[in-house]
């Protein structure tokens, strides 16, 4: 009896998940905002080059986000609990396919998203209306999108301010803006994510904040580290660093191939998935399957620090000692200890914050049986329990499936594996 009160008290939708939703909407709505602000500054002054980078990187991961959202929608309408919620009225033009197709090929099919989750969820938290396990579906789905978003358009895009400070070695006011944005935007991202992962696990109150501070900051340096080394590369030899993103987003999508994803729910959807997790990798780490995850997330952590270092050994040997001596010795010193910094928050979090440390693996029974064992999930059963089975959300589980993983020693203890 505790359990079952426990288990409905840490997941009713509450004020927090509306407050998340709307930052998200306001988060999204200044990035796009700041990223037209700069590409009719890149115009104005000129700068067509850039310009018409800028808006392709906005165009597709603008794309991208909207393709992923159309073939989730189109799985979703096959839900009993989705048909349910249509007809309830709380999916926003859910029984109009029509419309929902020219929204997403407007681009504007990830807008409504965001907005149909915070109308379901004012008329939960609010009004105290039934549907509170639909809304939760929907911030799901809204962090997994968040996530493609971040890496398809803000990681590139800052790479790309800052290459363009470099090179011209100025600074102006929309550069800032644009980088300030795109920090943001992946900060949010990295709370967010987190947060949506913390949702599956049985014993939510136990991960304090503290664990989702520690995530973010190795999250960060690593990124932080990554990018300022692909820009600083590219400020040298910027007529290589398509080829270099290509040559490894090329091996990343053989290797996501090679691990047998089974994500999406279309061939045409899963291979979009690989294109975009191998985009992901080429910033950062993602895991995207069970099985021997410690042995990659090492493989791929060397292979990126090699890389970093061969970025940085280059920019160092053609950079023009007159125009960085101001800040080419600390840069050097800096960007190594800063990747370093954020492996050893990451080892910190996997010792002392992952929830597999005092919570053995037990199967929850309720979950679809085709869902991973590898971590006791809570049921997603809100204030209206009836539709449970229906609306799991299997997207997000998946992925927290694979980060709150277990496997078993050979003396029987259970440790934790290194992910994401």
């Amino acid at each position: 009896m505790g359990s079952d009160t426990e288990d409905a008290t840490v997941s009713k939708y509450s004020w927090i998940d509306f407050a998340f939703s709307v930052m998200g909407v306001c988060t999204f709505l200044i990035d796009w905002g700041s990223d037209v602000w700069v590409a009719t500054e890149f115009y104005r002054r000129g700068d067509v080059f850039w310009f018409g980078v800028l808006v392709g990187l906005m165009l597709l991961s603008s794309a991208v986000v909207q393709m992923f959202s159309w073939f989730w929608l189109k799985y979703d309408r096959g839900l009993p609990g989705f048909s349910a919620e249509r007809r309830a009225g709380t999916v926003l033009f859910g029984d109009k396919v029509k419309i929902s197709c020219l929204l997403h090929l407007l681009q504007l099919g990830f807008l409504c998203r965001q907005i149909s989750a915070i109308r379901q969820g004012f008329r939960v938290w609010w009004r105290k209306e039934e549907g509170s396990e639909y809304a939760v579906y929907l911030t799901h789905d809204l962090s997994m999108l968040r996530l493609i978003e971040t890496f398809c358009e803000s990681a590139p895009q800052l790479t790309l301010m800052i290459y363009v400070m470099l090179s011209s070695n100025k600074a102006r006011t929309f550069q800032f803006v644009s980088i300030t944005a795109s920090i943001t935007s992946i900060a949010w991202m990295v709370v967010d994510y987190h947060r949506s992962l913390r949702s599956f696990l049985p014993d939510k109150a136990k991960q304090n904040w503290g664990s989702s501070m520690i995530y973010f900051l190795w999250n960060l340096l690593l990124i932080a580290s990554r990018v300022a080394s692909l820009a600083l590369f590219a400020s040298v030899l910027h007529g290589y660093i398509a080829a270099h993103f290509l040559m490894l987003w090329f091996v990343f999508v053989l290797w996501v191939w090679q691990q047998k994803t089974a994500f999406m729910d279309s061939t045409g959807g899963e291979w979009l998935y690989r294109a975009t997790v191998g985009l992901i990798w080429y910033f950062s780490w993602f895991n995207v399957a069970e099985g021997r995850t410690r042995a990659r997330s090492l493989i791929y952590h060397f292979f990126i620090a090699t890389d970093g270092v061969i970025l940085l050994g280059t920019w160092w040997l053609f950079r023009d000692p007159f125009q960085t001596e101001s800040y080419d010795l600390a840069l050097i010193i800096a960007l190594p200890l800063t990747y370093l910094l954020g492996l050893l928050f990451k080892a910190l979090y996997y010792c002392c914050f992952h929830p597999t440390l005092w919570r053995p693996p037990v199967r929850d029974q309720r979950l679809p049986v085709d869902m991973p064992d590898s971590v006791s999930f809570r049921n997603i059963s809100m204030q209206d329990s009836t539709l449970s089975s229906q609306l799991f959300n299997k997207r997000m589980a998946c992925h927290a499936s694979n980060f709150y993983s277990k496997q078993r020693n050979t003396d029987g203890k259970n440790r934790a594996e290194l992910y994401l």
